[in-house]
C-alpha cells in the first residue's frame, strides 16, 4: 500500500528557505512487489538502476527492514527506527528486505535552508543514515505533513517546511543525543561541569581548575564538553557571565568597572567589547535604562 501527494512551489514560496515537492508513506508486507507504483515522473526507480533526484528526501521507517546504498554510502542495512537522507545529485537505491518489508514515510525538499545545514557541516552526503530508534513525534510529523498536503489550504508550503524543519531538528537531536549517552559517565561528568561553571560564575576559578575537579585532562574534556554542549567550556563560562552582567546591569546600583571585576574579566574596556559582541548594545545601555 502506497499514499503520496506531489506539491507545487511558486517563486515567492522558494523566497522561505525551503519547500516541499513530495511527501508519502507506503507499507510493503513480506513477498510484495517493489518498488510500488504510482511515483510521478522521475521519481520511479528499480532496485537495481537506482536514480538520482533534484531534492532532498527525507525518510523513516518504524518497521521492518531493508537496504540503502549511494555514491557516498556502501550497501548498508536499514533497521526498524532507522532514518536516511537522500542528497540532491546523488546517485542512491533503497528496498525492503523481500523477507519482512517495511512501514516507510517520505518528504522531498529542497531549499537555502537545507544548502546552509549541509555547507556547514550539521548533515553530511558521507553520513546519510540516522540511527535514531521508534519516535511517536517522528511518526506524527510525517502524518501531519501528509494531512497538510492533501488539505493543501493556503501557505500550505510555509506550514510544511516547518514540519520539515521540526523533523530534522528532532533526528538531529534524538541521534546526538543517542550517541552520548552511550558513555554515562561522561554524560554525567559534563553535566556536574556545566553546574559547577554556572554557581562559580563570580569566582576567579578557571576551566582548568574544573576539569581537574572531574578527573580528566582538560583537553579530553574539552574535547567532550564541545561535543555535548556545542561549545568550548570558556565559551560557555563567558556568555553565562555575560547574562548574568545584563542582570547585574538592570538590577544592581554596582558600575561597570565593579560588575567587570566582579565577574573576572580582564578590565572594564574587555568585558564591555565582548558584552557589545553578545548583547548588541553596551553595558552603559543597560545602565541608562534602570
Amino acid at each position: 500500500m502506497q499514499q503520496s501527494k506531489y506539491m507545487l512551489a511558486n517563486e515567492r514560496d522558494a523566497l522561505w528557505g525551503l519547500t516541499v515537492s513530495t511527501v508519502g508513506y507506503e507499507v510493503i508486507g513480506a513477498g510484495d512487489p517493489y518498488p510500488t507504483r504510482g511515483h510521478a515522473d522521475g521519481y520511479y526507480f528499480t532496485i537495481e538502476k537506482g536514480r538520482t533526484l533534484n531534492e532532498y528526501q527525507l525518510l523513516y521507517n518504524p518497521e521492518g527492514e531493508g537496504w540503502f546504498e549511494s555514491t557516498h554510502c556502501p550497501r548498508t542495512r536499514i533497521k526498524a527506527g532507522d532514518m536516511f537522507l537522500v542528497f540532491p545529485g546523488e546517485w542512491h537505491t533503497y528496498y525492503p528486505d523481500p523477507a519482512k518489508g517495511w512501514k516507510s514515510y517520505w518528504i522531498g525538499f529542497k531549499g537555502k535552508n537545507m544548502d546552509d545545514r549541509v555547507k556547514a557541516g550539521f548533515l553530511s552526503i558521507q553520513k546519510p543514515i540516522y540511527h535514531i530508534g521508534y519516535s511517536a513525534v517522528i511518526e506524527t510529523l510525517y502524518k501531519r505533513a501528509y494531512e497538510a498536503a492533501m488539505e493543501e489550504a493556503a501557505y500550505a508550503q510555509q506550514l510544511m517546511a516547518g514540519i520539515v524543519n521540526h523533523l530534522i531538528g528532532t533526528m538531529y537531536s534524538l541521534e546526538r543525543n543517542i550517541q552520548l549517552s552511550r558513555n554515562q559517565s561522561q554524560v554525567d561528568m559534563i553535566n556536574r561541569a556545566r553546574l559547577r561553571i554556572r554557581e562559580s560564575l563570580e569566582s576567579s576559578i578557571t576551566i582548568q581548575q574544573i576539569a581537574e575537579e572531574q578527573g580528566v585532562s582538560y583537553s579530553l574534556f574539552r574535547k567532550l564538553f564541545k561535543e555535548y554542549t556545542g561549545l568550548s567550556p570558556s565559551t560557555y563560562q563567558q556568555e553565562l557571565r555575560l547574562l548574568r552582567a545584563k542582570e547585574l546591569l538592570s538590577t544592581t546600583d554596582l558600575s561597570i568597572k565593579e560588575i567587570a571585576y566582579r565577574l573576572n574579566f580582564d578590565s572594564p574596556d574587555y568585558f564591555s567589547a565582548k558584552f557589545k559582541a553578545k548583547m548588541g548594545c553596551k553595558p552603559s545601555d543597560i545602565k541608562s535604562q534602570t
